[in-house]
């Protein structure tokens, strides 16, 4: 059995949760027990019972508004700061999905600090510590014997990391460019279609891909947090967001992608990373280009190898579900688990 703490009961930790409800059987069946041990949030509560939570009774809590109205039971204790949950949980694995701040990292970098410490293995969708202190977190992981996962960071499901890391194992990849964030990706397609910036960046917030204020993705910084998370795993690399050139989508105009079209091209905000560099700006990419097909909120990633050439991946980059099983697939790779049959 694995026991798991959750750090954020916001889209994502949600997403798991009702994964983790709803697929059971499939992962017993596939030789996978896991259940949430404990949840802690900012501002609606926590709760840890050593002997599990259930991840009914949780859902219904939070969509009450807060984690009070999770039933009492024997046995269960209420509304622990996040770093004493950590601490004194039974967790084998912390689940950390709370804010990501891509300066500090903090308050999550210091979560995942104690919880390796604690002998916890660390799974991250939460960009900031992966961003900001991956060498010192695969130190500390290596020191403790734990393991450090971020499938969920980049492209939410889609199994960009574990292309580059374990697929291609064996080549050497020379550069990685893509689309890494769907908010813009849908933006521009909306555009291709008639729609101004401004109609169809209310289009995005209306459908839940933008947030109230789109600054990180219309700007760019989303994509960067994960051009830094792919520059250490791929490349050791210690770029930082002053080292990047970023630049957003927000001065496009229907007339530059009329102009575009007009062409046989496409404008797309290309997320870039190199051994020694990393950069985000919209770029036109003409029709042949595989990343140019990627519409909507898809996302998509060219990995540029010695052996095989180009290798292009494209799947989800965001949504609760999608980024939910990409810390199951973690979960999975951390207990052993091979594919559900």
């Amino acid at each position: 059995m694995m026991k798991i703490a959750l750090i954020g009961f916001g889209v994502v930790g949600q997403g798991l949760t009702e994964i983790l409800r709803n697929k059971s059987k499939e992962l017993v069946q596939a030789g996978f027990r896991g259940e949430l041990v404990a949840v802690a949030t900012r501002s609606r509560g926590s709760l840890y019972h050593p002997d599990g939570l259930d991840p009914e009774l949780l859902l219904a809590a939070i969509q009450r508004g807060h984690l009070d109205y999770y039933p009492d039971v024997y046995g269960l204790y209420r509304n622990w700061d996040t770093l004493t949950l950590i601490k004194q949980c039974n967790a084998d694995v912390l689940v950390e999905t709370s804010n990501t701040n891509l300066e500090t990292a903090q308050p999550a970098l210091d979560y995942c600090y104690a919880a390796i410490e604690h002998h916890m293995h660390v799974v991250l969708a939460n960009k900031g510590p992966v961003a900001v202190a991956y060498a010192e977190l695969q130190r500390r992981a290596k020191a403790a014997a734990v393991k450090l996962r971020f499938e969920a960071t980049v492209m939410a499901g889609t199994p960009s990391i574990r292309l580059a890391m374990q697929a291609l194992k064996g080549c050497e990849i020379r550069e990685a460019q893509g689309i890494l964030n769907g908010t813009t990706n849908f933006i521009l397609t909306q555009m291709e279609g008639g729609l101004g910036y401004e109609e169809a960046l209310a289009q995005a917030q209306a459908l839940g891909y933008a947030e109230a204020d789109p600054t990180a993705d219309v700007d760019g910084w989303d994509a960067a947090g994960k051009v830094m998370i792919l520059a250490r795993a791929l490349f050791n690399s210690t770029i930082t967001l002053k080292d990047m050139e970023v630049q957003g989508i927000s001065q496009i105009s229907a007339a530059d992608v009329k102009a575009a079209q007009e062409a046989g091209e496409k404008w797309k905000l290309i997320a870039r990373v190199t051994p020694t560099s990393g950069s985000v700006h919209p770029v036109r990419v003409p029709l042949s280009n595989p990343l140019a097909a990627v519409s909507g909120a898809m996302n998509a990633i060219t990995y540029n190898t010695d052996l095989l050439g180009d290798v292009t991946l494209v799947g989800a980059g965001a949504g609760r579900l999608q980024t939910g099983f990409g810390l199951l697939s973690d979960l999975l790779d951390i207990a052993g688990v091979g594919a559900l049959s």
